[in-house]
């Protein structure tokens, strides 16, 4: 099947649904501030506790990545993804729901080649590649900037 550039603009363009930029955007900021505001209210507990700034931050994140797991596994994490868009995708939550999600569709393969195997599909090439830019940025400062 031969068609012309403009016959396939044409039929992605009708294929395509209509993005409702001035509706998404907006909710993508509201729902990605509010998680960013419990993010601040979990290190405001932290810090009301006696914990200094980077425990209180260290625990923030252990606590969001949580929370993300949680909801991700019960379901609910999506839902609030489908109104917030990128707004759920940005901070560590998302992360936390890109580590997760997979492992839960991949269960009931078992524990080795379905969860074991699967869990890290999609998180795991920003893993490896912030491990490997890790190393080299250690080894220029090392070598260079000490």
């Amino acid at each position: 099947m031969n068609i012309s550039k403009q016959q396939y603009d044409a039929m992605v363009k009708k294929a395509s649904p209509n993005s409702k930029s001035w509706v998404s955007i907006p909710k993508a900021f509201v729902i990605g501030g509010i998680i960013c505001c419990v993010g601040q209210a979990i290190m405001n507990v932290f810090s009301n506790y006696g914990f200094d700034e980077k425990t209180a931050a260290g625990w923030t994140s252990v606590c969001l990545v949580f929370l993300s797991a949680l909801l991700t596994g019960l379901g609910l994490y999506e839902k609030i993804a489908k109104h917030g868009g990128a707004g759920t995708l940005v901070p560590i939550t998302g992360f936390a729901n890109a580590v997760v999600s997979p492992a839960l569709e991949f269960k009931s393969e078992g524990y080795v080649l379905g969860l074991g195997a699967k869990i890290f599909i999609i998180s795991g090439p920003v893993i490896l590649y912030g491990t490997v830019a890790s190393v080299i940025y250690g080894l220029i400062y090392y070598f260079f900037l000490r």
